[in-house]
């Protein structure tokens, strides 16, 4: 089904536009308020944010839609996604929303909305919310004695600290390791420093000054220079980086070098599997993981399975398949046996665990295999449908056949982004770059 508002996660668009006004978020609260109404209780919904500026006018225009609905709000501030996962459980919310648009610069903004459990909606969930969208609400609205009221949870900082220090083993500390950590001005740039502090860690700081502009900026998982830097300026033990929501994580080793998720999994998957905490024999991850895992993890007896890109599918498939591992390159790393969506604190504290328990630095503990070269360029779509283009299919065509057997082409939309991801792997760099060139040029003279 062709989505008009959803992407891989949640709505996402350019604040105070069209397709991220205060009218759409408003509308948002109500078609989800109406479907998450049930029984005769009081229902109640659990709203979080990151640091952007518009955040506080898609707060409003939520807390108007849900209100209306006759939902009780309960507003957290700024806060991690996978904290709001956690509050929905904990507050026994009927549903949870965070409005965050990642990774993304602050002029986007996006609502990605979670069930009573947790967990991200389903694409059947996702289709009756945008059914709703496109329908008149306004005689569905409660009665005035039934309209929600809102209110601010004080304690909620401390609540999901306390959550994610539980998933560090109680027998470890951190005593004595400098950690340099990225918060990228976002919605982790309390919790993760004094989290890590409390559990001993030498702590230097980046990104945890926001001022509503300066999310993501030159920070953050999706850049890690700044990281990079503090990392040898106060010849720090391992960096961390978050993103601007802090569901997904980059790790940065002694030596400045750029740890990614493939790696992250490895590790975490291998700690498990001989610890006895890994299910199903195996991990989930999606197709943009590199070959190199799949290698990998073959060679110590464990599976990978791939899904489509966005760790909803990844979640959905572990969920329906018995794993508690699985993620995305990007640092997205899902462990269900502590959330049902991505937590890049709790993937670091995992992490952490094994550098302690090895007594290794993070460069020897994150190398567990030299990845196929990967290339990806994206090309910004300009209207046109590319990908149904017959120069781009022969070109993606020619491009496997170059290739061969050891190497893949992939060629998908952003779910987020008004781009084609154009990404290739295989053994000889030279030959990638090639074919990445050649696809990505024939996808923008066809869009």
């Amino acid at each position: 089904m062709v989505k008009e508002f959803f992407g891989t996660d949640g709505i996402r668009g350019v604040a105070n536009s069209d397709n991220m006004s205060p009218e759409l978020a408003m509308k948002v609260g109500m078609a989800a308020g109406r479907i998450f109404t049930r029984g005769s209780h009081k229902n109640r919904v659990v709203i979080g944010k990151d640091t952007r500026l518009s955040g506080y006018m898609i707060e409003s225009a939520l807390v108007a839609g849900f209100t209306s609905m006759g939902m009780d709000v309960f507003l957290l501030g700024p806060i991690p996604t996978p904290a709001v996962a956690m509050l929905t459980r904990s507050l026994r919310a009927d549903m949870g929303v965070m409005i965050s648009a990642s990774h993304n610069k602050y002029e986007d903004n996006g609502i990605k909305l979670f069930g009573p459990k947790g967990q991200k909606l389903s694409d059947e969930m996702e289709a009756k919310i945008e059914k709703l969208l496109n329908d008149d609400l306004s005689n569905l609205r409660s009665a005035p004695n039934r309209v929600g009221r809102a209110k601010r949870i004080e304690g909620v900082h401390g609540r999901y600290m306390e959550f994610a220090k539980r998933t560090f083993p109680k027998n470890l500390r951190l005593d004595g390791v400098r950690i340099a950590v990225d918060c990228a001005n976002g919605a982790a740039y309390k919790v993760a420093p004094e989290a890590l502090w409390e559990l001993g860690a030498e702590i230097a700081e980046v990104g945890t000054s926001p001022d509503g502009f300066n999310i993501n900026e030159d920070c953050g998982s999706t850049s890690v220079d700044a990281l990079c830097r503090k990392v040898h300026e106060v010849r720090a033990d391992i960096g961390i980086a978050l993103d601007g929501d802090a569901d997904r994580v980059i790790i940065v080793d002694e030596k400045g070098k750029v740890v990614d998720g493939d790696q992250l999994l490895a590790v975490i998957a291998q700690s498990w599997s001989e610890s006895g905490r890994l299910a199903a024999g195996g991990i989930v991850a999606t197709v943009m993981s590199n070959i190199g895992l799949q290698t990998y993890l073959k060679g110590v007896g464990l599976d990978l399975v791939r899904t489509d890109v966005g760790d909803r599918n990844v979640v959905k498939y572990m969920s329906e398949h018995g794993y508690n591992v699985g993620g995305e390159q990007s640092g997205h790393i899902v462990l269900s046996d502590f959330s049902a969506t991505g937590d890049g604190l709790v993937a670091a504290l995992q992490l952490l665990a094994v550098v302690c328990e090895q007594g290794k630095p993070v460069s020897e503990v994150c190398h567990r295999f030299d990845p196929l070269p990967q290339i990806l360029k994206n090309v910004r779509l300009n209207g046109g449908k590319p990908l149904e283009d017959k120069r781009v299919k022969d070109a993606i065509s020619d491009a496997q056949s170059r290739l061969g057997e050891n190497g893949r082409i992939l060629i998908r939309p952003s779910g987020t982004e008004p781009l084609i991801r154009v990404m290739a792997e295989g053994e000889d760099v030279g030959l990638v770059k090639s074919v990445v060139g050649d696809v990505a040029s024939a996808v923008e003279a066809a869009s």
